[in-house]
């Protein structure tokens, strides 16, 4: 071994000894109880001391310097924050610069959480960064060099939480519910292709949002989509009330099968497009302006007269029509509902949003495995849980308008008194 690193491991350890000696002796420390008090004590004012550094570093004078300056800008005081580490919460103070342009390293702006780099690198997966990409920050950020193959570990030691959220019991109800498929690639035993992921959106009886589950097979057929309803019952699920999707063939029957209450609803947005196909571009602005005259009237009479114009209107384009005639009895349940209980169901957006973001680390390439894929999604929700937080637009409205139908009431009664 070489002589230097010899004797630079020696010296570490000595330097060591001697801090943890004078740690002891100034403090009197006796016991384990006292160790970790110290340690405690001990955070705030490192994290302290490596801020100012900072400070010093940005401004490029030390506190107290009287020679001339090569800027304007000067400190200016403190800002007092509690933040959250290891040892537990402390309270510092992070130094601040006159002109606001101080962006401190160690505890970022904004930042009062500290407790695990794991944290951050399993965020920056979620958000889409590839594993070298992560790499890079972690050094820029925190001058921290991990290597792509630990940041893989980091992101994949994941996977425990992963099954337990999968296998999670779920609410009784769903009063709403929003179903649709992406595809991914995969790279599984030896072989690359492209695989639906099932993802199933639901709101509960306080209106919050919360992805149920998800669910990989080969492609997109109603026999999985039935497993699949059967496994959220078997998870605790007893009533849904809605369900949006985008027309699977077979869906709607084996969705009554698991679920004999529910409303199933298509998405008007996926009817637009698939009658747009047959429409000129030059004419797409007229012709979803009039369908907007339909899905939007203010009633079910108003809403088939402005049909029977539509048809007249656009008779030179059969298929188009035929689009809207084929799922006439979709448009017409909407008008069994108020204007904010159909401006929740008439749509599968809510869930376009969710698998717009998951096509975000879709990008890194073709995934490696199955288990792959369930960690970058899971890791995915958490994000978009943290937007979560409150009910949805007048969700109280919503709850009201359904409580007129007497069907509705009988149900959402059982939970609403408990």
């Amino acid at each position: 071994m070489n002589d230097n690193l010899l004797s630079s491991n020696s010296n570490n350890e000595n330097n060591v000894s001697f801090l943890a000696k004078s740690i002891v002796d100034q403090y009197k420390i006796t016991t384990i109880g006292e160790i970790e008090e110290t340690l405690h004590s001990l955070v705030g004012p490192m994290v302290e001391a490596i801020l100012k550094g900072e400070l010093d570093s940005f401004l490029q004078y030390p506190k107290g310097s009287h020679e001339d300056k090569q800027n304007e800008n000067r400190r200016n005081g403190y800002t007092h924050k509690t933040i959250k580490t290891k040892e537990g919460e402390i309270e510092i103070k992070s130094p601040r610069d006159r002109l606001g342009q101080f962006e401190p390293l160690l505890v970022p702006k904004r930042c009062t959480n500290l407790t695990d780099t794991e944290d951050l690198i399993q965020s920056l997966y979620a958000k889409g960064m590839s594993v070298r990409d992560i790499t890079d920050t972690v050094q820029n950020i925190y001058n921290c060099s991990l290597s792509p193959e630990t940041i893989s570990h980091i992101v994949n030691r994941v996977q425990e939480e992963v099954n337990i959220w999968r296998t999670r019991p779920l609410d009784p109800i769903y009063v709403f519910t929003y179903v649709d498929c992406i595809y991914v690639t995969v790279r599984n035993n030896g072989e690359t292709k492209n695989n639906a992921v099932y993802v199933i959106l639901g709101i509960n009886i306080e209106g919050k949002k919360d992805i149920l589950g998800i669910w990989i097979a080969d492609s997109e057929g109603k026999h999985y989509w039935m497993q699949i309803f059967d496994e959220i019952r078997s998870r605790g699920v007893e009533d849904v009330l809605f369900i949006s999707m985008d027309g699977v063939t077979g869906l709607e029957e084996g969705a009554k099968s698991i679920f004999p209450n529910v409303t199933v609803q298509r998405c008007i947005v996926h009817l637009i497009r698939n009658s747009i196909k047959y429409i000129p571009r030059k004419d797409y602005k007229s012709f979803t302006d009039d369908l907007k005259l339909i899905y939007g009237a203010i009633n079910l009479e108003t809403a088939t007269e402005n049909f029977n114009t539509f048809k007249e209107k656009w008779s030179n384009y059969p298929q188009s029509i035929a689009v809207w005639e084929n799922n006439w009895t979709h448009i017409e349940q909407l008008f069994n509902y108020g204007k904010d209980v159909r401006r929740v169901i008439y749509t599968t957006n809510p869930l376009e949003s969710v698998n717009s973001s998951f096509r975000k680390v879709c990008k890194k390439g073709a995934f490696q495995g199955y288990n792959s894929v369930f960690n970058a999604f899971y890791l995915r929700v958490k994000e978009l849980k943290k937007r979560w937080t409150r009910s949805i637009h007048n969700w109280s409205l919503v709850l009201n308008q359904l409580l007129t139908h007497e069907e509705f009431e009988k149900i959402l009664r059982k939970y609403l008194d408990r």
